[in-house]
């Protein structure tokens, strides 16, 4: 994937949601691997949390990140498959405005080298509210290193070619401006 090196690199303040039941800080392995990757990048985690698979939880944080000016994005992991405790499809759909629908596309299909037809249990989905990305990914830490390797690290990088979502940041409330 080309980088354009004659452009320059623009940090993205990135928050990281662990949607789960059981887990905290302390043994949130998918968490920690989203936070080593975004700053490994060169990003900045712009705040960290963990929320019980309650879509009314997950949507008050999400709700909270995207009103937070200093946030450009959020990466949840968790809650994604299909059990019944898993709701953060249903969370993402009370707060987006528009669906990202090749984010969970694209995912599907890169895991499907990795995972065979497993990979239809995943409901992983991205969007934009109030400017800010969202990106629901599986729980596990293989699925938050392919999301993050082969697709968020690309498109969160201002100087990748042909195209990237930070190039779009600007643009992304334009309806607001009563044109």
């Amino acid at each position: 994937m080309p980088l354009d090196e004659t452009r320059r690199f623009l940090p993205v303040a990135i928050a990281v949601l662990t949607v789960s039941d059981t887990r905290d800080l302390a043994s949130d392995r998918s968490g920690d691997t989203l936070v080593a990757r975004i700053e490994a990048a060169g990003h900045r985690v712009a705040d960290r949390g963990i929320v019980a698979d309650d879509a009314s939880l997950i949507e008050e944080v999400l709700r909270a990140w995207i009103a937070e000016p200093a946030i450009d994005c959020v990466i949840t992991t968790g809650g994604t498959g299909i059990t019944g405790r898993d709701v953060t499809p249903e969370a993402f759909a009370r707060v987006l405005e528009k669906e990202i629908t090749g984010f969970g596309e694209l995912f599907r299909m890169l895991s499907y080298a990795k995972i065979g037809t497993s990979t239809i249990q995943s409901r992983a989905i991205g969007g934009v509210s109030g400017g800010t990305y969202l990106f629901a990914l599986p729980g596990s830490p293989g699925a938050c290193r392919d999301a993050w390797d082969d697709i968020l690290v690309h498109q969160l990088d201002s100087r990748f070619r042909p195209c990237n979502l930070v190039e779009l940041m600007p643009r992304l409330q334009e309806h607001l401006k009563g044109n």
